[in-house]
Parts: C-alpha cells; structure tokens; sequence
C-alpha cells in the first residue's frame, strides 16, 4: 500500500533560538529577516503553533496576569513589537534587536507567502474591514493564494459555533492565519486553539486596519522615535487614554527600576571579592 510522504523541508533547525526575558514575560530575539523565515518553518515543521506580537500593553497585560503570562511564554513566537521592548532588549542585554511590529509584519509575510507558494487565512475585523483586506491582497501579489477569511460575532461563540470555524478553517488547509480579534483577546483565542487549528496563528490586531488603508501610520521617523502610541490615543481617546495614562506610566516606572537593577547587579560584579 503507497502512503503519501511528506517532502522534507528545506530548512531543518530553526532560525530563531533564544528568548530573553523583559519584565515577567519571555520575549524572543532575532533579525526581522530570522522572524519571517522562522514563521515559515513554523508552519512547514509545527502542526498547529502560534506567535504573539509583544508590545508595552500587552507585557504590562502579563505582569498583571499570571495565566496571561504564561500564554505569552508559551508562545512559539514573541516579537518586540514596540520600539520600547526592542531598545529595553538592547539596554538590558546589550543585543541590537529589531522591531517586529505586527503592522509591518503583515505585508513581508503576504509577499512571502506569495513567492514561496503558501497559503493565508484572514481571522477576525468585521467583513467591510476583511473585504477591503483581500481586495488590496489580491491586487498588490496576484500570486498569493487566499485561504479564506472569516469574521465571527463579536459575543462568546457556542461549542457548536466554535467547532464548526475550526473545521471550516482546517478544511480550507491554510499555512498562516492571520488573527485580528485585539489583545488580549486573540491571543488567548489562538492559545485555546493551539492544537485544534492545523496551521500557523499570528495575532497581528490592527495591522488589518493599517494594511487595508483604513487607518493611517505616522512616518517611519516617529515610529523609531517611539511615539505611534501617541497617535493610537488621538484617534481613539476614550478607548485608550487609560491604557496609555496608567499602562504607558507603570511601564515606565517598571523599566526604571529594572535598569537600577540592572546595573547595581553590573556594578556589584566589578568589584574586588
């Protein structure tokens, strides 16, 4: 009887291989260029995985939250989102590191997926948003190929609900799926379905707004200054101002009192025994 052997994968040891720790939460390290090739290998080498993009909100969300602290580290992939967790990496560990922003992400690994034959999955928004979405996909790389997209009702889904997507979403045999459901929202979505959803889960938020043209970003001088936070807040006010106010000032009081740490702990080892 002839089975189906699969092909080896061309690339057999991960690219990326370590994590450092930032406040509580394990945040991995590499390239931007090491980030889009290990995703690939994620999903050519892991049946099911997922990768969370980590930026100050969603580690003060874990120093908060023990349980969400742990879906964090579990991870398969943390990013340095926000230029704040990059530079905090170098700071402590003296590692030039990449952003890996979730928004700029998002466009290098369609293009990818395109050029390398692989499949994507569009989970979350609304339809307007996923519409728009695949249209500016289908235009800008004709070659991708489209798995499908899907927008499930903003409540708690029943067990039969939930079934019924994860069937729906094996059945269409995607390698990457693209989540925007916002944080922490998406990221205990692929945790829980870690396992139950035969591919790649990315947990990318609003980079389905930004990418779609929905939304503007700021010039790329004021993101590597740190400041796209600032204009997240004066587009949504209400919605953030609390995150931003009470988050953004822990996060800075916490880092404060880390790099004291770090470097009493620095000095404390130059001196004569």
């Amino acid at each position: 009887m002839l089975t189906n052997i699969p092909e080896p994968t061309l690339q057999q040891e991960p690219p990326l291989k370590q994590k450092y720790k930032v406040l509580t939460s394990l945040i991995s390290v590499g390239t931007f260029d090491e980030f889009v090739n290990h995703i690939f290998w994620l999903s050519e080498n892991k049946p099911s995985s997922y990768v969370c993009f980590a930026n100050v909100h969603m580690l003060m969300e874990a120093y908060h939250d023990k349980e969400f602290n742990k879906l964090l580290n579990e991870a398969d992939v943390a990013t340095p989102d926000g230029g704040p967790v990059s530079k905090l990496i170098h700071m402590l560990y003296g590692q030039s590191q990449d952003r890996v922003a979730g928004m700029d992400m998002l466009p290098r690994l369609l293009k990818e997926a395109a050029n390398r034959g692989k499949s994507v999955f569009f989970y979350g928004s609304t339809d307007d948003v996923l519409n728009t979405l695949v249209s500016k996909a289908k235009e800008e790389f004709p070659a991708l190929k489209i798995a499908g997209s899907f927008s499930p009702p903003f409540r708690k889904l029943s067990h039969i609900e939930d079934t019924a997507i994860i069937n729906m979403i094996n059945e269409a045999k995607p390698d990457l799926i693209f989540v925007a459901l916002g944080c922490p929202k998406q990221e205990r979505w692929m945790q829980e379905h870690k396992d139950k959803v035969n591919a790649c889960m990315l947990g990318v938020g609003q980079a389905f707004m930004t990418y779609a043209g929905l939304e503007k970003r700021l010039p790329k001088w004021a993101r590597n200054l740190s400041l796209e936070w600032t204009y997240r807040l004066w587009l949504e006010p209400r919605r953030l101002w609390k995150r931003y106010l009470i988050t953004n000032s822990m996060f800075i009081l916490l880092v404060l009192k880390l790099l004291l740490q770090h470097k009493t702990n620095k000095s404390n080892k130059l001196l004569p025994e």
